[in-house]
């Protein structure tokens, strides 16, 4: 009996020895094999940049400047944002001061003047023309068809409501920035009958806005207006030539021929007439 327990607890000694010796030779194997494999590829124990660093340092940049128009406190919603190209109004608002009004009006190759150097009569007064309200309705018809329900929201003035008009801008935004924006009375081109102020049904806060070039129908009437005689009056940067701000609602009618040469100039009326 007391032979059996030896020759039992002998064999059990004996496994927990062969057990201890192929735990070790494990070991030693997987450490020697870490150790080879480190050694090949170092970039492996390269430690990972903290999330928390890799935040604030993003967080810790500058900001980038913003470029955006600046907006004097003295124009409203309905005035027009001026473009950095006009941000210094002209001396005297581009008018020739103690100027009278003519007797008759300025004709240039033909054409309907009226601007800040070539003024009208007090009393010419010819409406709205019938040959322009014809094409405007036609590119409005057109413009329906391409998806933009535009209507034509200021045409014909006459010189007692330009002058109306006018010195009610001056009262709110003085005459300075009132010159900008709106004729005095006998300068306004809408006394023609050949200017006609247009904006999208619909989107009535765009009426007046330089945002309104932007929008697609504003975009579609710069592309296509010509087609139909009229022209974008005041385009940007040419405020030193034209007197007048940035205006993406204001189109001249000339006729179609006359309107795609001056357009296809990219002139203005007074560069391509030669009359700065």
């Amino acid at each position: 009996m007391k032979r059996s327990i030896y020759v039992n607890k002998k064999k059990n000694d004996k496994k927990k020895y062969i057990w201890i010796g192929v735990s070790t030779a494990i070991a030693i194997i997987v450490v020697v094999g870490a150790i080879l494999f480190l050694k090949q590829y170092p970039q492996a124990i390269e430690t990972k940049p903290n999330t928390t660093d890799v935040v604030k340092e993003k967080t810790e940049q500058p900001e980038q400047p913003v470029e955006e128009d600046v907006v004097p406190p003295e124009q409203t919603e309905k005035t027009e944002e001026p473009i950095k190209q006009q941000e210094q109004p002209l001396e005297n608002g581009g008018y020739i001061e103690g100027q009278a009004l003519p007797k008759e009006p300025t004709y240039v190759d033909g054409v309907l003047i009226a601007n800040k150097k070539y003024p009208l009569p007090a009393d010419f007064a010819p409406g709205e023309s019938e040959e322009a309200r014809a094409a405007f309705e036609k590119m409005a018809a057109d413009a329906k068809k391409a998806g933009f329900d535009i209507t034509a929201f200021s045409t014909y003035r006459s010189y007692e409501y330009q002058d109306t008009l006018y010195n009610n801008y001056v009262n709110r935004d003085g005459k300075e920035n009132a010159d900008r924006y709106s004729a005095r009375p006998g300068y306004s081109e809408h006394q023609t009958g050949l200017a006609f102020d247009i904006g999208e049904k619909g989107k009535e806060d765009l009426w007046l806005t330089a945002e309104f070039g932007e929008s697609e129908a504003g975009k579609w009437l710069v592309e296509n207006a010509d087609k139909y005689g009229f022209i974008l009056r005041y385009p940007k940067g040419k405020e030193a030539i034209t007197g007048y701000m940035y205006e993406s609602w204001h189109f001249r009618y000339l006729g179609v021929d006359l309107a795609t040469k001056v357009k296809e100039s990219n002139l203005t009326l007074e560069e391509y007439l030669g009359i700065q």
